[in-house]
């Protein structure tokens, strides 16, 4: 009799306890349970229209295109800067990177100290390694060479990349301090193929971190130029009218799948954050295509900041839908804190919003009612569906992307009240920003200034490069 009533009461006691932990569980924030790991794949220089899950037919991109139907693809995505520096100073830091003075593409010189970040700056990293995340910074920096903007003195726990803005895919014979590839500044030896190197290295941080959230921010240096590829993808696509990007792409493509494979292994690509996007449009020299879109890298067309943009978070976010709200690269640090369950310090200023409202069907329209561009000579602002391009010593444009996402046809005449709207914008969100620290070559200048007024004009360009230019010049000049 005795031991039945103590088999009842030990079962009694088991039941209750079991209650309680399910109760407690389901009363906690589920990122209290378990923390979603953040992976940021940023890619280089791709091109609006080069990848199957945004309508490409010529370049191969399986794995790339399984991660966009595992979650929403964004249409009307866009980056915060048209090259490279500024676009990831946006990304990394949540804000518009003229609040800082870097709006450039080069991040200083010898007279201005490199600049690079500001030194009083919060970055991604910054916030996550403060609320107990393991943070890796994978692929190219190109964020500054003086010593404080060095990815481990920017949040940054672990660094396996190259501190420069483009280099050989392949070993370099002694590459500079800049260029060579490095683990937390110091030199490493690797053979065969950069792309490579970088998704072996997110499978092994992947593997060494399971077992806690991490950070990852994965910035590839596909497809940039040099169009280096490997042999072996090259005869792939010999007969291929891109061959070279196609190789890197299919690379590109293979690595991103190692990294999916692996979630999967380790149980845990469900509660696995990941963003998918370029840094800025296809260039003029890496055979990229933008699709639909007007203009590429450098300007402010939309074929050099509209860029595809994926967000995947199978345990959140229903996949194989479709987001065509305004959203930005400035969004990804306030969407990850959101995931994370980190509260934004009251000094921490940020540009973009939260999107997983949007992304789980609770809100619906537009997350962003206006964005604004700025490199220099050339500016950008986007209302509503009206982009208004202004270019100093020439003048501005204005056109309604909705019916015109080519950006042919020129309303400012006959649609001035849009144009008064959005040129005041633009100077209302100007007068919050800093006047640049720095600027780029002359001839550089030139050339984009070249390119955006043909592109204004419906014309056709000239030269894209001061090579082209000096030739252009001197033939005029002879003849």
């Amino acid at each position: 009799m005795k031991s039945h009533f103590f088999i009842l009461l030990m079962v009694s006691l088991f039941l209750n306890c079991k209650q309680t932990q399910e109760k407690n569980s389901e009363h906690k924030p589920v990122n209290q349970v378990e923390k979603p790991n953040v992976i940021v794949i940023l890619i280089d220089d791709a091109g609006y229209a080069d990848f199957g899950f945004m309508g490409c037919e010529d370049l191969e991109t399986p794995n790339i295109d399984k991660l966009a139907q595992s979650g929403v693809i964004l249409t009307d995505a866009h980056v915060n800067a048209t090259v490279c520096a500024p676009s990831r100073a946006g990304l990394i830091t949540g804000k518009y990177p003229q609040r800082f003075g870097f709006e450039a593409n080069d991040t200083g010189d010898e007279n201005s100290g490199d600049i690079g970040l500001s030194d009083d700056v919060v970055t991604m990293a910054d916030v996550f390694k403060q609320n107990g995340y393991k943070t890796i910074a994978l692929g190219k920096w190109h964020l500054g060479k003086h010593e404080s903007d060095h990815p481990n003195q920017r949040g940054f726990d672990d660094f396996f990349g190259f501190e420069t803005g483009s280099r050989s895919y392949f070993p370099m014979k002694n590459p500079s301090k800049y260029n060579m590839l490095q683990h937390n500044g110091k030199r490493i030896e690797f053979e065969g193929y950069m792309t490579d190197f970088l998704g072996d290295q997110s499978v092994k941080y992947i593997e060494e971190n399971k077992d806690e959230p991490f950070f990852m921010y994965l910035a590839y240096n596909a497809v940039h130029t040099p169009m280096e590829a490997k042999k072996e993808h090259l005869e792939k696509y010999k007969d291929h009218p891109r061959k070279e990007l196609a190789a890197m792409t299919w690379s590109l493509d293979e690595n991103i799948g190692k990294l999916q494979q692996k979630l999967i292994e380790l149980g845990i690509e469900n509660n696995t954050l990941i963003y998918f996007l370029s840094d800025n449009g296809g260039a003029a020299n890496n055979s990229s295509s933008g699709g639909p879109l007007k203009g590429w890298k450098g300007n402010k067309f939309e074929g050099g900041h509209r860029v595809p943009f994926i967000v995947s978070w199978p345990t959140r976010i229903k996949g194989g839908q479709t987001f065509h709200g305004l959203s930005s690269s400035l969004d990804i640090f306030a969407t990850s804190m959101a995931a994370a369950n980190i509260n934004k310090d009251q000094d921490l200023i940020l540009d973009g919003v939260n999107l997983l409202p949007y992304l789980k069907s609770e809100k619906s329209g537009n997350p962003h009612d206006m964005l604004f561009w700025r490199k220099l000579e050339e500016a950008g602002a986007r209302v509503g569906d009206y982009k208004l391009i202004r270019l100093d010593n020439y003048g501005s444009t204005l056109y309604n992307l909705e019916l015109d996402l080519g950006e042919t046809t020129d309303l400012m005449n006959s649609q001035k009240n849009e144009y008064n709207r959005l040129n005041e914008a633009l100077k209302t969100w100007e007068s919050q920003m800093m006047e640049p620290l720095w600027g780029e070559g002359r001839d550089w200048m030139n050339v984009t200034h070249h390119i955006h007024k043909k592109l204004m004009q419906n014309k056709t360009i000239l030269y894209s490069n001061p090579s082209q230019m000096k030739q252009v010049l001197s033939k005029k000049m002879s003849n």
